[in-house]
């Protein structure tokens, strides 16, 4: 019974359409800050590497390498701060959580680019494409 109010409670909190990216993908996250009575948009772009929660608490941290250091968020995705999640790339990834990234550098911090068929617009592919043998 409690489950069923708190439900309902948070139904008026949720964003009607949340944006759809994955573990793994890109993201550009415009984040509204307040300074003093000025409001203004900041980007925090990086990749997705964690996903947690459900309803009103479901966050998602982003990863990004700054000066050579590594810098996470979390942010909550039905946050009124947030104003618009973009997705620039998506990865191809076997787990549901990518902390593995932080113990890398460099180029092994990059993850393949999961490929989607061009003349459809559909479709999730593996990121491996099929090589044609010349023979």
């Amino acid at each position: 019974m409690s489950q069923q109010i708190l439900e309902m409670v948070e139904k008026g909190s949720l964003k009607s359409e949340p944006p759809k990216f994955d573990i793994g993908d890109t993201v550009d996250v415009h984040t509204l800050i307040l300074e003093g009575e000025k409001e203004r948009t900041q980007v925090f772009n990086g990749v997705v590497i964690a996903k947690s929660g459900s309803g009103t608490r479901e966050t998602f941290t982003v990863r990004r390498i700054v000066a050579g250091e590594g810098v996470e968020r979390k942010f909550p995705l039905h946050s009124p701060r947030i104003g618009k999640i973009e997705v620039k790339r998506s990865g191809v990834v076997r787990r549901a959580k990518l902390y593995f990234l932080r113990d890398r550098v460099g180029k092994a911090v990059r993850l393949r680019e999961r490929r989607t068929d061009i003349g459809t617009g559909k479709g999730k592919g593996k990121g491996k494409a099929k090589a044609k043998s010349g023979k």
